[in-house]
């Protein structure tokens, strides 16, 4: 089974045509399908149809999508989430526009997770044949590629278990009141299933919500860059630029007319399946957030959609 990487984020927005002023031209994304009441958006470097779906009708997250190596990976997938105790249903191809058929099932946290193989394919912005390094032209912060997401959940560690084995992902830094896995509570933990940092963390808090997404920045420059642009749009940030204790990453954390958090986020270490997990403990808990400052401010931690 090969889960290769999150595919999309679809999230609901109150204002469209503000949220598409945000998405086109400030964090960059490129348009690629406009419906009644929903537009689709890809990064500059992603060569899928789309990652980021933005429908009117509220705020939070709708589902997710996560694409897989080969078709029969559907079927793995299907039973193991069925042995998991999950609710599952199959998806048609055309459920969600340029995406093929696939699986579909609702967390333990209630979220809506969608599995699938096909995609049309549409292209980066500079090609496959001598690719230039980025487009000439970019607009906004210009992100080449969406990234991960945070979701909350009461139970943290069923959720992790549900990644591991549904998923075949594994757990790459984690926060728990104590380093004894078996006897600890676990507060947060981010996960992977190839060497990226992490594609999906999961917060303890309310079933449902979504805590942020993010989209992929090169380098610290980069995040500079975005905060100086945001700062020329008015757009409200959350907290940053700063850096991560928790997978090194350097980021900015703000936010959408809607009040939805994103982020950019640049760096982190790559990560392996023989890495020991990294654990953090409450006492801590500060520094692996915030680096730098050490300190949370009350709305990172109680502000989602």
């Amino acid at each position: 089974m090969a889960v290769m990487r999150m595919g999309y984020v679809h999230a609901r927005v109150t204002d469209l045509e503000e949220a598409k002023n945000h998405y086109a031209n400030t964090v960059g994304l490129y348009e690629t399908l406009s419906e009644p009441g929903k537009v689709y958006y890809k990064g500059w470097d992603e060569w899928d149809h789309h990652s980021v779906v933005i429908e009117e009708g509220g705020v939070g997250v709708i589902k997710f999508g996560f694409k897989v190596e080969y078709s029969e990976d559907l079927d793995t997938i299907e039973k193991k989430a069925r042995d998991f105790g999950l609710t599952v249903e199959r998806m048609s191809k055309g459920d969600n526009p340029e995406i093929g058929d696939g699986v579909r099932f609702t967390s333990p946290s209630e979220h809506v997770f969608e599995v699938y193989h096909e995609a049309t394919m549409v292209g980066t912005e500079v090609g496959f044949h001598n690719p230039d390094a980025f487009p000439r032209h970019l607009v906004g912060v210009g992100v080449p590629a969406l990234d991960h997401a945070l979701i909350l959940a009461e139970d943290v560690r069923l959720m992790e278990n549900m990644f591991v084995n549904v998923f075949d992902f594994y757990p790459t830094e984690r926060a728990q009141t104590t380093l004894d896995d078996s006897d600890a509570h676990f507060i947060a933990s981010w996960l992977t299933c190839n060497n990226q940092i992490h594609q999906i963390a999961v917060l303890e808090g309310p079933q449902s919500k979504l805590h942020h997404f993010a989209f992929k920045l090169g380098d610290w420059n980069e995040v500079g860059r975005a905060a100086d642009l945001m700062a020329m749009d008015d757009v409200p940030i959350d907290i940053g630029p700063t850096r991560h204790g928790i997978t090194r990453g350097q980021t900015i954390y703000f936010f959408d007319p809607s009040g939805n958090r994103n982020e950019v986020f640049a760096g982190g270490y790559p990560a392996y399946r023989d890495r020991p997990i990294s654990k953090w403990t409450p006492d801590q808990l500060a520094k692996g957030i915030f680096y730098h400052a050490r300190e949370i401010n009350e709305r990172f931690t109680t502000v989602s959609t």
